[in-house]
């Protein structure tokens, strides 16, 4: 038979089983009076939750536009740093999850391995998977946009116009710079812009080929942009960039950028990640979004220049309501472009995110660290602890693993641990292939 178990006092009640107390969060003011032994919260409740304080056990909530509403932060940029394997796209997940239930839309802008297929999918978003023999993109696609010209009038029809063409010409020229790893000059870039304005009165949605055919049609505008009146010059002015774009139609990338969109982007699912592991606004209502740049050694490494395209979300996320989190293992990885200019632009990237998050790092990684983002010296001790396990025995876990230190400007960082619960632990498993 079960012993009964309770308060013994009269009145007092018998249970078989005798539930935990609630939790409750108050303010210091409000809760001084019912529990003295009260310490104010180191972390605002704001957010996805992410874990438990490792000093005080509270919650800890993180979402970068939540805090840029509420004044927390100025901008919403995030820079997660640390060691692979210690859990950095777990916890970057885990925000993705966050950021979808409180309604904005997340973008995997590129994912390399790929680490968020399985997430994605499980909440409804869409995967396009580019790469030979699967979903090509057209650059030159204007999407949403298209129909946003077509019902739009006067002077807002025009700015549109202006952003489709910008974006058109942007998107050519990073891959241009990316297909030849070296940087596209003034004069191409007028020639490029310039067929791209004669292909917009031709054609509703033009593709890399039509560029390709229209510079080397060679029609006046495109002589009088390239300053070349006599065929054989224009010929030498353009030869270099039509061998560009003849590599981008029949080079290692073909059958990826040289036709048009197959799987257009859908912008009312929860999430799109743009799975590239196979690879050798106007007019709309107003999202919120969430970009995602995982292993950003890796796509800035691409061709010099790229970083000019990361560097252009880093500064004006903010103003375009899109919140960033760039991943990397190491400020090394930066310092390994090939340009002393790119260099200096990507140590601005966490230099211009107000918060970052770092997982386990050695000391003299946190050394660099605290360079940018000042590190007192309990905490650049606490997360050197997480850098390396204390003994050689198989199997043990990693001291460093789901553990994370928040810091956002001066203030003390916030030690957060991350537990994973129900199929989370499958949907973030980033270690499938090694097992």
């Amino acid at each position: 038979m079960t012993s009964s178990r309770g308060w013994r006092e009269p009145y007092g009640g018998r249970a078989v089983h005798v539930e935990a107390g609630a939790e409750f969060q108050a303010t210091t003011t409000q809760a001084c009076g019912l529990f003295p032994f009260v310490a104010g919260s180191g972390s605002p409740a704001i957010g996805t939750p992410i874990g438990r304080h490792q000093l005080f056990g509270e919650v800890v909530c993180l979402d970068p536009l939540a805090w840029l509403r509420a004044g927390l932060v100025t901008n919403p940029g995030v820079f997660v740093l640390g060691q692979p394997g210690t859990g950095k796209s777990t916890f970057v997940k885990r925000l993705i999850t966050g950021s979808i239930a409180f309604g904005s839309t997340a973008l995997i802008l590129g994912d390399t391995k790929p680490d968020y297929t399985m997430l994605v999918e499980h909440v409804g978003g869409q995967v396009i998977r580019v790469g030979r023999g699967l979903d090509r993109i057209n650059p030159l696609d204007t999407g949403p946009l298209s129909a946003a010209v077509r019902n739009l009038r006067g002077a807002e029809a025009e700015r549109t116009r202006w952003e489709v063409r910008g974006r058109r010409l942007s998107l050519l020229m990073a891959l241009c710079t990316l297909i030849r790893e070296a940087p596209v000059s003034n004069a191409e870039e007028v020639i490029l812009g310039r067929a791209v304005d004669l292909l917009d009165e031709r054609l509703a949605e033009p593709t890399i080929p039509d560029v390709l055919a229209v510079l080397e049609e060679g029609p006046e505008p495109l002589r009088s942009a390239a300053r070349a009146e006599q065929p054989e010059r224009y010929r030498e002015r353009v030869s270099d960039l039509v061998f560009t774009l003849e590599l981008l139609c029949t080079g290692s990338l073909a059958g990826v950028f040289d036709g048009p969109t197959t799987c257009p982007i859908d912008l009312d699912a929860p999430a799109v990640s743009v799975d590239i592991s196979r690879v050798g606004a106007a007019g709309g209502p107003r999202r919120s979004y969430l970009g995602v740049m995982d292993e950003l050694w890796r796509a800035l490494r691409g061709a010099p220049g790229l970083v000019e395209y990361a560097d252009s979300l880093t500064r004006l996320n903010r103003a375009k309501g899109m919140a960033s989190i760039m991943i990397t293992h190491s400020l090394a990885d930066l310092d390994a472009l090939r340009t002393e200019e790119d260099r200096a632009k990507a140590r601005g990237f966490i230099d211009r995110s107000a918060i970052t998050v770092l997982a386990g790092l050695p000391p003299r990684e946190l050394a660099r660290v605290s360079e940018i983002t000042r590190l007192t010296r309990p905490e650049q001790e606490l997360v050197a602890s997480w850098s390396a396990p204390d003994s050689w025995q198989a199997g043990a876990r990693h001291p460093g693993r789901g553990k994370y230190l928040i810091k956002t400007g001066d203030r003390l960082g916030i030690p957060v641990e991350l537990s994973l619960v129900g199929i989370e632990r499958e949907l973030y498993d980033t270690d499938q292939a090694i097992r």
